[in-house]
Parts: C-alpha cells; structure tokens; sequence
C-alpha cells in the first residue's frame, strides 16, 4: 500500500478529507476493499444557475487519499455486500416529500432512481452482482420510511434488517424494523412504540422539538443480540434490544449516552467489540419561545427546533462486553466552523443548511483503524481515520501549543432563531468568547484568557471552555492558572458531557462544580494569590462523591454537587473540565488557564 508507513503512524483522529454528502448511508466498502463515500458536487454558473452532479470519493490506500469521480446515472449510491449470494443491495424511498424534507432534493437522485419515482412511491430494494449495477428494483412497502442506514446482514439469523422511522397514526414518529429472511427479496415490517416526548422542566423555559424516536442506529453483537439507539428530544439517546432477531423488542429506555436531537451511531468490529459514535454534548436550556423573534407556530408548539447548540463535537467510546460497560467517551472532531462570526450564512442558502457535525458511519480499516464520516455541511463535513488504541488512552495534556484546535470556547450572537428559511437551518452565529494571549512566565508562551467583556450582540457574554479527557470514575485533573488584579473569579466544573461554554447552568449539571473568587478563596478559604501563577490539582472520586482540591500545600474536600439528576438514574464517567468566569458583570482582567492535564486513577 501506498505510504503505508504514514497510515501506521495515525493515532489520533486525523482529517483527511472534507466529504461531498451526508454521513448517514452514503459510504461503503467493496468486495475487494474500495472506498467509495457518494454524493454530490454543486456548481455555480456566471447566471446564477446551479448544476449538480452526483458523484463518488473513491480510496484504494485504506483511506489515506481519495479521487473524486462522476458516477453512471443509474447509481443508487452506496450498498451493502451480501454474504450469501454475493449480490449488493439497498433499500431506497422514494416519494417527493419525505425526501425533500430531508434535504435530498430531486437533483441529488440519478436518473434511475428518478425514473422509478415517477411511476409509484414506496420503499423499493435495489440489487446487482456489482457495486456499478446495472440495477435489478421492485417495490416492498406502498408506504413512505425515512432510512437513514444502509440495511446490516445478520450473522446470527441469516436475515437482513433495516431500521427507519415512520409517521403513524398518533402524529408521533416510531421507529420500524424491516426483515428479510430469502436475501432481500422480500420484506416484512414490525413498527415499535416511540419513546416519550420531552416535557418543560429546569432549567428549561421551552418546548423542544418533539422528535421522540427517529435515526436510529442498530447493529447485531457477537452474541446476536441487537442493539439500537434512537434520536429523541430528551437529553440522552434511548435504546433497546432484540435477541431473536429482531421478531421482538425490549422496552424502550434510557441509554447512558447524552445527545439532544443527534443521530447516534453503534457499530460491531471484526474482533466482536462495540463501537458508540455520538455527540456527547448538551443544548443550551430552551428559551420561552413566545419571546423569540418570528418563530413559526410549528416551533413554538415543538414540532420543529428553533436552534442547535450542541452539534459541535462527535464523540466515540468502545464496549468490549458486549454493551454492558463503556470506556473512552474521547471527542473525535469537533466542528471546523465552530467559532464562525458567519456560522449561519457561510455558504448562503442554496446548498444546505445544516453545518454541524452531527450524523456518523464509519468503516473498520486494516491495522485497528477506522474511518469515520462526520457531519452534514461540505465545510464542515469530515472523512478522519483514528486508531482504536486511541480510546484506551488513560491521560491527556493541553498547552494550547496547537491554539484552540483541541478545545470549545465559543458563545452566540443573537441571530435568527428556526427553522429552513433565510441561510441557516436551527443555527446561530458565533465567535471565539476565550482568547489566548502572549504571556511571559521564565519564557513566552499562549495563555487563554477567561474573562467577561461586554457585548450586546451576545446571548451570554460569560466566557468558558470545554476540554475533553478519557473518561474515568476516578482520576486526576491539574491546572494551571492565574487570576489577574481585579478579576472576578472562575468557575471549575467537571463534568460526563459537553457543555457549552457559555452555558450559565453549568454548575447544576456538574457532578463536582467551585467557584474561585477574586481573591484567590474557595467557599472563604484561601488558596491562591493573585497575580501568581498557581497549580490547581483535583482528584475525582464519583463512586464515592468526593472531590479533593490541593494546592499550595493545602487541601479542601468537597462534595457532590450536581442538582440536575441524571436520567437513567446513574452516573456516567468524568470526561470532561469546563471553565468559566464567574464574573456577574464585566471582567476585562479575567483569568490565565496556562495549561491543563489529567491522568485516571483506574
């Protein structure tokens, strides 16, 4: 293989390329190891008028460069290989307005699939004995089923499964399984019950989108056992699980995996371990939506969200028994375009809207590596191949040598809030709240500056950062600061998600969360001074509740402090610091974080 040696040396998640479509069922890999990832290319005209083209990214070198190529018209896109009789298959929908309301526009389908379109909609089943086609289809299903994933071959069962989402009767969207037990050719449905709807309660003002159980993701394990995910408007992915095949379902119940409104993602390696790629990350608490500029009815009563405010950071973790327990909790990516003063408009709005990272799929490659597929938007829509040793790693250090590319800092400017009109689709713009700064301290070096400093444009001026680590229930975080004359103090939180920077409710999500005043005190104790730099060491204990703080020969223990309970009834691993000032009004000294470290105690 080509630059083999430059493929043995990826450890961390490393960008290769940026991706022309989705990351949901548009990659795949070939009997004979091709990379394909299709898609489209948008081409602009001195008139005004666009062309597109439906295209493919192609790898022969496991990923490791990639050649945009046009396809045949009669491309269905990605598929999945079959082991039994060798043929490659997909399940498509086709009908106008599901697949515009999901963004595939008529200009993104080939003309084969256009072609069946216009003669019937339903869910139709496409196959060849080669990727390229040509094309065998028959209709399965008379009815609309949003797909999201490409069908699995089940190993246990000898029968393919399909997981996609339908509108039923109640108005409530519910996931549905489709099987096939004769390789594809015909299909049968069982539709599963959705799991509740979010309902307003602290530190929540607002409904929020009402999007009870779509996108799932499943896989089979080792076992055979089936495992789903779905997207939901609570505050983690729920989940349940088939052990016959999926002929039957266990309750739908909370997993342990926080997102808000994200496609999950869950994967079975060739060695039987489980791979989880989600957003681990927290909204920001819904505003009262009648106070809001020139919301829709439809979002004001929840049936579409008003914004995303944690689409910025895709995490992985890995299960080695069969999903009982997790370990990793690692950010991946986090969104190129995530401090963008023009997040909203960047791209203007013939393209597409979305410009998060959320969405995922993922192929497992030669040597422990995978290539993920993040994102939506083409700026910010990522191909990245990482080492799975990458998530058994017990430490990690940040000295900002790098700039702000390993952390969140970012805070909104009061722009649009909705849906799909105007440039943006649920976004706000945004822009970099910490700054570094030059410091000299025995040598010169880049401290982020933690302050608060007015601006009426923001939605919440109060500055911060987010730093991931590997998740452990014990451990050691170190920092060290500097809190100038005249600051107002910092907050110091640590944390088992993504919370934005500027999210002033940090502290009731935090299982341990102090607050540094001015002077140096923690809860009227003194323990720094100012204008010194200081070195802040908290070992976490959150089997045992407790979290000791030493510095400068002394040591504070405190305890638990979380308010917010979390919502499967027990605690996730501490994965994240989280910094703010804790100014209550301007804070131009603010505080120097010069570096941060952490090492698990398991």
């Amino acid at each position: 293989m080509k630059n083999s040696s430059i493929y043995k040396e990826i450890f961390e998640p490393e960008v290769i390329t940026t991706a022309p479509r989705f990351a949901d069922r548009s990659m795949m890999m070939t009997a004979d190891g091709e990379i394909r990832v299709y898609g489209t290319k948008f081409f602009m005209h001195e008139n005004g008028s666009n062309k597109v083209i439906f295209t493919m990214l192609t790898s022969k070198d496991n990923g490791l460069s990639f050649l945009l190529k046009e396809v045949a018209d009669d491309s269905v896109g990605a598929t999945v290989f079959s082991p039994w009789s060798g043929d490659y298959l997909t399940l498509l929908t086709l009908h106008k307005e599901l697949n515009r309301a999901c963004f595939c526009i008529e200009n993104e389908i080939s003309a084969a699939i256009q072609k069946n379109w216009q003669e019937e909609d339903g869910v139709f089943v496409f196959r060849s004995n080669s990727p390229d086609g040509p094309w065998e289809s028959h209709k399965i299903c008379d009815f609309p089923i949003h797909l999201q994933r490409l069908p699995l071959p089940l190993k246990k069962h000898k029968r393919w499964i399909n997981v996609g989402q339908i509108t039923c009767e109640d108005k409530r969207k519910h996931p549905i399984v489709l099987l096939s037990d004769d390789d594809g050719v015909s299909w049968r449905y069982k539709i599963l019950p959705a799991p509740p709807e979010f309902q307003i309660r602290y530190p929540h003002c607002g409904v929020r989108w009402l999007d009870p159980g779509v996108e799932p993701a499943f896989t089979e394990t080792a076992s055979g056992k089936i495992i789903m995910l779905l997207r939901t408007s609570q505050d983690v992915h729920y989940e349940c699980f088939s052990e016959d095949g999926g002929e039957t379902w266990s309750e739908m119940k909370p997993s342990i995996f926080y997102s808000v409104a994200t496609m999950p993602g869950i994967y079975t390696l060739s060695d039987g371990r489980l791979l989880a790629i989600w957003n681990n990350t927290c909204p920001l608490p819904e505003l009262d939506h009648s106070k809001q500029y020139r919301l829709s009815a439809e979002e004001l009563n929840g049936v579409f969200e008003d914004v995303f405010t944690n689409r910025d950071a895709v995490h992985g973790a890995i299960s080695e028994d069969d999903g009982k327990s997790w370990f990793g909790f690692r950010e991946l990516a986090l969104n190129p375009l995530r401090n963008n003063g023009d997040f909203r408009s960047i791209d203007g709005s013939w393209y597409l809207l979305d410009k998060s990272v959320h969405q995922n799929q993922i192929l497992e490659l030669p040597d422990n590596k995978i290539l993920l597929h993040c994102g939506q938007h083409k700026k910010s829509s990522q191909l990245i191949i990482f080492d799975l040793n990458y998530l058994y790693v017990k430490e990690r250090k940040e000295d900002f040598r790098y700039g702000l590319q390993n952390v969140s800092t970012h805070i909104y400017y009061q722009s649009y809030s909705g849906g799909c009109r105007g440039a943006g689709h649920c976004s706000w713009n945004r822009r970099s709240g910490a700054q570094l700064m030059p410091v000299f301290d025995d040598k010169w070096s880049e401290a982020l500056l933690i302050g608060r400093h007015a601006d009426e444009r923001l939605f919440s001026d109060r500055e911060g950062v987010a730093w991931n680590f590997p998740a452990s229930s014990k451990g050691v975080v170190t920092i060290d600061l500097t809190l100038n004359q005249n600051n107002c103090g910092i907050r110091v939180s640590l944390l088992d998600r993504w919370v934005n920077p500027c999210d002033e409710y940090v502290k009731d999500y935090a299982p341990f969360s102090f607050a540094i005043d001015g002077d140096g005190c923690v809860n009227g104790e003194k323990i720094a001074e100012t204008a010194k730099r200081f070195s802040l060491q908290m070992e976490y204990d959150l089997e045992g509740s407790i979290l000791k703080i030493l510095v400068s020969g002394r040591q504070l223990i405190l305890p638990y402090s979380r308010t917010v309970a979390p919502p499967f009834g027990k605690e996730v691993n501490i994965s994240y610091l989280h910094l703010q000032s804790a100014a209550e009004d301007i804070d131009s000294a603010g505080v120097f974080l010069h570096c941060m470290q952490m090492k698990a105690n398991q």
